[in-house]
């Protein structure tokens, strides 16, 4: 039994705090921090009341921006993991704070800077963009430069334990330790079948998603980057539990860190399903400029177009109630074993009314919550207590796999896929 930190009480955070709630042989203290208190005290209380934990639970309001505030509220609670549930604008901090600290860190999604006009930021991204050949605005260079700090301090950093980057980088190291000699291609599927009513909402942050996919698109092949232009390479796929979906080629953290982790790989692609409607009011508010990360002036002060946006969209918390139907995410791998090619598809299918029934969540925010409990747990309990900073992909499969099946993503293996062109 240990003390967890959960910085963050959104969607995702709210899940995998029930669900490290609910695993009391890990997790005996939790303490909730956000800087917005009452949503952490709102849960405390419903986890009380429904007498859903024999945890003690604790909370308190940080500015995670705020390195001082993150050490002085660790070093007070003297956790043994901090779970990084806050914006990806954050990582940094929360990993200084949690270096100076002493403590684990755990996260689901790689840095990303808020302020990509930032001069030295922007030196770095740009000579990134130059070497590397993608100009997405997150990547892992930024963590990736704490390995050393992490492995002298006897630390463990584990980076992006949702499902995608998370259960995908599990579903590789999985289909490589047990199903391969060597992995060839690989095609990540993120397909979400649910309806939530809305003409236009987005299923998690809008600010992250809407800068996410309207960006140029990437894949990995043949030891180099190839960038495409926003929603240019798009396939069909007929998904199980969910049916046929039109589905677009992004670029996607997991697959920097599985083109550096998984040896042999020739080619990685991320594809994720949109419906037409989503593509249409998407493409009309990039071409009216709301979609914009610069400061523009209205009426006097500085706004920034994308985030007065986020104000006027559905909070992705609130879509629990409304939204009906599954997700389907998982990876399609091809390559040889004992000289002969070969193919599987790992995925889980996901019930969104389900998940509400549970947790009063959508598909979405479960699935992201529930690897980061297990990525919490296995750094916790010692199983991937490793110093030095690690994407889930490099540690052991098997644990990881073990406890999807029995915390809520159980997933299955298809040995005769069907493979995307």
């Amino acid at each position: 039994m240990g003390k967890l930190l959960v910085i963050g009480c959104g969607g995702v955070a709210s899940v995998a705090i029930q669900k490290c709630a609910a695993n009391y042989e890990v997790f005996d203290e939790i303490m909730i921090a956000s800087r917005t208190v009452s949503k952490c005290d709102a849960l405390k209380k419903k986890l009380e009341d429904e007498k859903k934990t024999k945890a003690k639970i604790s909370t308190a309001r940080v500015d995670a921006d705020n390195t001082e505030e993150l050490i002085k509220l660790i070093s007070s609670f003297k956790p043994e993991v901090v779970l990084n549930l806050a914006l990806p604008y954050q990582d940094l901090t929360i990993m200084d704070a949690c270096l100076r600290a002493g403590v684990n860190y755990v996260d689901t999604a790689n840095y990303e800077a808020e302020n990509t006009s930032d001069p030295e930021w922007r030196s770095v991204y740009e000579k990134r963009c130059r070497e590397e050949g993608f100009t997405a605005y997150f990547d892992y260079s930024w963590q990736w430069a704490y390995q050393d700090k992490f492995k002298d301090a006897g630390l463990t950093a584990l980076l992006g334990s949702g499902f995608d980057p998370g259960v995908t980088s599990v579903f590789s190291a999985y289909a490589l330790k047990h199903y391969f000699d060597e992995i060839h291609y690989i095609d990540i599927l993120d397909c979400n079948g649910g309806d939530h009513g809305y003409p236009f909402a987005t299923n998690f942050n809008p600010e992250i998603n809407l800068r996410e996919v309207s960006a140029n698109g990437s894949y990995w092949e043949d030891g180099h980057w190839v960038e495409t232009k926003p929603m240019e390479i798009k396939r069909e796929y007929d998904f199980d539990g969910v049916g046929k979906k039109d589905m677009y080629l992004l670029h996607h953290e997991e697959i920097e860190s599985l083109a550096k982790n998984i040896p042999g790989v020739k080619r990685i692609r991320f594809f994720m399903t949109f419906g037409q409607s989503y593509l249409t009011h998407m493409k009309c508010l990039e071409n009216v400029g709301m979609l914009g990360t610069e400061p523009v002036m209205y009426e006097g002060r500085e706004i920034v177009p994308i985030q007065f946006l986020k104000a006027l969209l559905p909070d992705p918390a609130s879509l629990g109630p409304r939204t009906v139907g599954k997700t389907n995410i998982g990876c399609i791998f091809t390559g040889v074993k004992d000289g002969k090619e070969k193919s599987i598809y790992i995925y889980n299918i996901c019930d969104h009314q389900e998940c509400y029934k549970e947790v009063g969540s959508q598909a979405i925010s479960y699935t992201t919550g529930v690897p980061a409990m297990i990525g919490a747990m296995l750094v916790m309990n010692g199983e991937w207590r490793k110093p030095g900073v690690y994407n889930l992909e490099e540690l052991d499969p098997d644990p990881f796999m073990d406890a999807l099946n029995k915390w809520g993503l159980p997933w299955v293996v298809d040995e005769n896929p069907t493979l995307v062109e």
